[in-house]
């Protein structure tokens, strides 16, 4: 669709093969990352035993995995269910925003975990004098902050360019290349600096993370085989995220510079990339995780007891 003058809204064309498919597949991953999500932010808040800086930090990455998938799955959801799939130019340009900002502010939390279990495991005697709340609450800060200040410039650049037609996104939400290319001017600035920004944060968050580890290896690989036991379980499930997270992305840069991958693959490889980490994190630290497990069975415990211990008893008429 050609446009005579200013865009004030975008299609998204989004997947055009087997919608009903593809909305029962992301509903069904959108309902899990919510619930699983939930348990986790609701087991760490109330739970007393699981008030270490580690479920501190587990509670504010499920959090902004919760928002990473609400700013683009709900109207993603919706587009499907249509015949044409409309956003606001202002709608577009929030949820690019909101979207770049909590995938680096995930990135973010997992490198502030990883520091924390470089303490926990290198500086074992001095874990809670260094893992203060306020440095904990200081760290978590941070993190959030640079999400958000670290997509500022990309977000600037893409707010001043003139779009004047087409106003098709070719993609299933406000992706920002996929809507930058759409403007009438030379975007190779906006290309520039996004690119620049993108390998500043994978590189730079990557970098402290694997620094950390090696740490870690450094100091278990001086340990009994039960503390590296040990050291192995507190940090597998970060660990397995990191991969996931980092590997994935590699994935989704493969796939848009793969000219024999087809439109709909990129895209899925994109939505699917986007909720990975928020859909795998809840599972794998709910199987991997005895202290999360143990609170969700008191949890359930307590759900089971109550109805009982409120059952009212029949008189008997003797």
């Amino acid at each position: 669709m050609n446009v005579s003058g200013p865009v004030t809204f975008f299609i998204i064309e989004g997947l055009q093969e087997k919608k009903l498919l593809m909305f029962g597949v992301f509903l069904t991953i959108y309902v899990v990352v919510l619930c699983g999500n939930s348990m986790i932010i609701y087991l760490v808040r109330t739970d007393p035993k699981l008030k270490s800086p580690m479920y501190f930090f587990l509670h504010n990455l499920s959090f902004s995995d919760m928002v990473y998938t609400s700013v683009t799955m709900p109207n993603m959801l919706s587009g499907l269910l249509k015949e044409e799939h409309t956003i606001s130019k202002t709608g577009c340009i929030l949820q690019m925003c909101f979207f770049l900002s909590m995938a680096v502010t995930g990135r973010s939390i997992l490198t502030v975990m990883a520091f924390d279990r470089y303490v926990a495991i290198c500086n074992p005697l001095r874990y809670m004098t260094i893992m203060t709340k306020q440095v904990c609450i200081l760290l978590v800060v941070a993190a959030w902050s640079f999400g958000f200040a670290a997509v500022l410039p990309s977000v600037s650049l893409a707010v001043q360019l003139p779009f004047c037609g087409p106003n098709r996104v070719k993609h299933c939400f406000c992706d920002h290349s996929s809507v930058v290319r759409l403007a009438c001017t030379d975007t190779r600035m906006n290309s520039t600096v996004s690119l620049t920004i993108a390998l500043f944060v994978l590189l730079g968050t990557f970098s402290l993370i694997l620094a950390s580890y090696v740490c870690i290896g450094k100091a278990v690989h001086c340990m009994g085989r039960e503390e590296r036991i040990k050291a192995f379980t507190t940090c597998a499930s970060h660990l397995i995220l990191v991969c996931i997270s980092y590997v994935s992305a590699t994935c989704v840069y493969v796939s848009y510079r793969v000219a024999t991958f087809s439109p709909d693959t990129r895209m899925t490889i994109a939505v699917l990339y986007s909720v990975l980490t928020p859909f795998l994190n809840p599972i794998i630290y709910s199987l991997r995780n005895k202290e999360l497990r143990e609170a969700l069975m008191r949890i359930l415990g307590k759900c089971v007891a109550v109805p009982s211990s409120h059952r009212k008893t029949i008189p008997s008429l003797s």
